[in-house]
């Protein structure tokens, strides 16, 4: 069997030999190779030529950016990005610059902490094994967010039911390379539609807020991370909060968001099932779903009960999809409505609402 090459970059030696350890747990992997900043981790990269680096990002000489650019650059590599919670931010810029995915360290402080990683750690290194790097090369830098040219945000019109729109919500799941294909989906809009937008992202618990704080300056909708009672309103985008999961209620005319535990069989937090099984059930055939990249079958449950309650469901193309898992899971299902690539998906959503309507 050929074995997964990884060269582990990080400045911390007790961290280098704790990730080793952990990878070379896997009978799959070797590391090839080590490095303790930026500069070594090219000359690493360019000469072992491994199947996957993992990267600290905080580094001497050259931080885990630059050297994000000049491997995608000169030889594009899948990077699993290794940070602590306090790094969030710097975690959703270097998937911009081609990262694949990240983990977090339950600690910023070097420790034994650091172990606690390992079953992460070794499933992100496994989906590696179906990653489709075309898709990343190819995929376009997102928007750079520009200052608003009004100090309040449009709200978007009133939707009733019945009304001229085909759908009052738009519920989107994705995993890995979710968070740039989510970015390119949501910054598209010019003007808040007429529909509501929620959002599983499998996300480990304390980086979905910054991750939907990022989202909304680079969008004209008003982005969030999801709490327990917020309003499913034209305009608004509601971000499963990572280790919960994202579920619906009717509240006298109105549908707000309950945020619930995952339960025991729920195998991938926030659950994509989970969401869309609840947006049926209140929604029926005004339920718009989106099965973006990802690894596992998180989501085919969801199409099923979608598609039950009359609603339509697209898919993410093989062509574009960093992981090919879960759009082709629900694909498998016979029940997805079209399967197109990712710079599509934007347009065919907004023929599929119904017209143009808050949507430039």
């Amino acid at each position: 069997m050929k074995k997964i090459r990884i060269v582990v970059i990080d400045d911390s030696a007790f961290n280098r030999r704790a990730i080793t350890r952990m990878l070379e747990d896997m009978p799959e992997v070797e590391v090839v190779g080590y490095a303790a900043d930026g500069e070594e981790g090219v000359r690493k990269v360019i000469d072992l030529k491994p199947d996957l680096v993992t990267l600290d990002l905080e580094m001497p000489k050259m931080d885990g950016f630059t050297l994000l650019r000049i491997i995608m650059g000169y030889r594009p590599t899948p990077v699993i990005v290794i940070s602590a919670n306090s790094d969030d931010e710097k975690v959703f810029k270097a998937l911009e610059f081609g990262a694949i995915d990240f983990v977090a360290k339950p600690t910023s402080a070097i420790s034994e902490e650091l172990l606690k990683i390992t079953e992460d750690l070794q499933q992100k290194v496994r989906s590696a094994l179906h990653l489709n790097m075309a898709g990343i090369i190819r995929r376009e830098r997102p928007p750079v967010p520009e200052p608003a040219p009004q100090p309040v945000r449009k709200s978007a019109p009133p939707s009733e039911p019945g009304g001229c729109g085909r759908f009052d919500v738009v519920a989107i799941g994705a995993s890995t390379g979710g968070p740039p294909a989510l970015q390119s989906i949501l910054a598209s809009f010019k003007e808040p539609p007429p529909f509501a937008v929620v959002v599983s992202q499998h996300m480990p618990a304390g980086f979905t807020r910054t991750f939907a704080e990022r989202l909304n300056r680079l969008s004209v909708l008003e982005i969030k991370e999801a709490a327990d009672g917020d309003l499913v309103r034209p305009g608004r985008v509601l971000i499963a909060p990572g280790g919960w999961n994202l579920t619906f209620v009717r509240k006298d005319d109105a549908v707000v968001a309950r945020i619930v535990k995952p339960a025991r069989n729920d195998r991938y937090i926030p659950s994509v099932d989970a969401m869309l099984c609840s947006c049926a059930a209140i929604f029926g055939a005004r339920v718009l779903g989106v099965i973006l990249t990802g690894m596992g079958n998180d989501g085919s449950k969801g199409v099923r009960a979608v598609k039950e309650s009359g609603g339509m469901v697209l898919a993410e193309s093989e062509k574009s999809a960093v992981v090919y898992g879960m759009p082709k899971e629900a694909a498998a299902t016979g029940l997805v409505d079209k399967v197109l690539p990712l710079e599509r998906m934007f347009g065919e959503i907004r023929l599929r609402c119904g017209g143009t309507a808050g949507i430039g």
